[in-house]
């Protein structure tokens, strides 16, 4: 690609004046094109934009019919981690016949997903839930029993299910604990810089794990993934996180296994649906903790996801690898 050619460049998404002013910042001597109606969230999909036909660059959530009507399409940069619309095999190959470069934007969830689940751990680990609504005097029966329930991290066991951006950044933030962690891939790459293990070895590794964190993004291979068979193979008592996607998780089987005990506590930030509906049984478990979908959320959130976009851009533009690329 030549630094002197112009892209026509369609973003979907709901710009502060701020943010907009940045990009037209970093697009200079480029064509922006906007939908008439613009997405209020980076997870919904754009509506059909006739516009988008002309375009060779996309950021957004664009649909897969105006991908496929887009003949000048080069580049699309998904405004989320997950990419479970454009996540198929028949979709991929496409892309590729097509010669269109595919990213995502895990870099920009990675750090605040990763302090999500270290602030599970912890939370876990130092009884925080029952600290915060016990009210009892020091030295009281109860005020020993609180502190004696409190597991340090340092040398427990840590199996994390999706080893990807997410999954390196929380194992950064993990080191100064000293636990033993590991990372299931089905297909490890031997860069992870911890040991995995794959499909044959998850068993075993399950059983021998006090925290598991789900990870997995949302796939016609990972959907309810977190199965009954999963939970029974899981060491007594350890505990679950999932600040991957709710899909990947059979929440009836969590619910049973919360409720026998085989599961010690789960700590989700993503259910299916969400919100779960106030009858789910998981609202019923007083060791399930649950928070709205919010752990890739952070200050400046659209200006993050709007940096790595032109930091991309400039890649782009200049024929140089782009960051988290899919396709």
């Amino acid at each position: 690609m030549h630094p002197s050619e112009s892209f026509r460049v369609f973003v979907d998404l709901a710009l502060t004046p701020e943010s907009l002013a940045r990009l037209r910042a970093g697009t200079v001597g480029h064509e922006l094109v906007f939908p008439a109606k613009p997405v209020a969230s980076v997870l919904a999909q754009a509506e059909p934009d006739p516009r988008f036909a002309e375009v060779e660059v996309a950021f957004g959530q664009p649909a897969l019919d105006a991908i496929r009507g887009a003949p000048n399409l080069r580049w699309i940069q998904i405004s989320s981690s997950g990419i479970t619309r454009y996540d198929t095999p028949q979709f991929r190959n496409w892309l590729k016949e097509r010669g269109i470069q595919l990213t995502n934007s895990a870099r920009v969830y990675a750090d605040a997903c990763a302090d999500h689940a270290l602030s599970f751990l912890l939370g876990q680990s130092r009884n925080l839930p029952r600290s915060l609504a016990l009210r009892t005097a020091n030295g009281s029966e109860a005020w020993h029993e609180l502190r004696g329930s409190c597991v340090p991290l340092r040398g427990q066991r840590l199996l994390i299910l999706g080893f990807g951006t997410i999954g390196r950044r929380l194992v950064e933030l993990l080191r100064p604990y000293e636990m033993e962690v590991r990372a299931y891939r089905r297909q490890p790459r031997g860069d992870e810089g911890i040991p995995t293990v794959d499909s044959l070895q998850l068993r075993s590794a399950l059983g021998l794990a006090d925290h598991v964190v789900n990870i997995l993004p949302d796939s016609a291979e990972t959907r309810q993934f977190c199965n009954g068979a999963v939970f029974a193979a899981m060491k007594p008592r350890a505990t679950f996180y999932n600040i991957g996607r709710g899909t990947t998780v059979d929440q009836e089987a969590l619910a049973s296994a919360l409720k026998s005990g085989q599961v010690g506590a789960a700590w989700l930030d993503v259910t299916d649906p969400e919100p779960l509906p106030e009858s789910h049984p998981l609202w019923q478990e007083p060791n399930c903790f649950i928070t709205p979908h919010v752990a890739g959320g952070h200050h400046d959130e659209q200006g993050t996801l709007l940096g790595h976009f032109l930091g991309n851009f400039q890649r782009f533009v200049r024929g140089e690898p782009l960051l988290d690329r899919v396709v």
